[in-house]
């Protein structure tokens, strides 16, 4: 029996799940804009374990959404995993942002392209089949009549999460369609997270640092 624990704090959803053998058994989540993780990550992880009946010591791993996303938000949820892990001796797991925000809808065909905001008009982006298999793998890219117009050609294409706002008005083919509404949650990474755990697919606790895809920049 594994007994796993979810963070995901990529974007602006703080989100924790706590899952037995991939079935969830308890979620809270909260989709603030102005960022409420530091506040709100170690409160959620209390509230789903209590929720379960479990402690802390009943934990076999914990798994953490490695980006790309927020880089404040990355390093909240990746530091709070650490010292989990490292407290309790247990395996740190992780689940790539997109891969979680991808499984968020079903589809009988076509691609599924979940993507994140980066400012501007660029955007964190994956291709994934209907079967979440990689077809292409995450890159940074600039919006603009041309981006994803192999996949439109061929098949419907759903593009996920809050970077497909800056692809509406300008992708117009058919076979475009937009569901900017979602947002990468633990819920997704309790299956995901058992089959890492299953496989023994473990990160370096001293080593490990999340997936930024670009530096930092400070702003003035």
């Amino acid at each position: 029996m594994a007994i796993i624990l979810n963070l995901e704090t990529a974007t602006t959803n703080c989100s924790v799940s706590l899952a037995q053998d991939g079935k969830l058994l308890a979620l809270r989540e909260e989709n603030y804009q102005g960022y409420s993780h530091s506040e709100k990550l170690h409160i959620f992880i209390g509230e789903v374990l209590e929720e379960a009946g479990k402690d802390m010591q009943d934990l076999s791993a914990v798994a953490v959404s490695k980006g790309p996303g927020s880089y404040t938000g990355l390093r909240i949820g990746v530091a709070a995993a650490k010292g989990i892990c490292f407290a309790l001796d247990i395996p740190l797991i992780s689940i790539p942002t997109l891969d979680s925000l991808g499984r968020q809808i079903e589809v009988e065909e076509g691609y599924l392209i979940p993507m994140l905001d980066a400012r501007r008009m660029e955007v964190y982006a994956k291709v994934l089949s209907n079967s979440y298999e990689t077809v292409r793998e995450t890159e940074a890219e600039i919006i603009d009549a041309k981006s994803f117009a192999e996949f439109a050609k061929k098949a419907p294409v759903y593009l996920l999460g809050n970077g497909a706002k800056k692809c509406i008005g300008v992708l117009d083919h058919p076979n475009f369609h937009f569901r900017e509404d979602l947002v990468p949650s633990a819920r997704e990474m309790a299956s995901m997270s058992y089959h890492n755990y299953a496989n023994k697919e473990f990160e370096d606790l001293a080593y490990f640092e999340p997936y930024y895809l670009k530096e930092f920049i400070l702003g003035k």
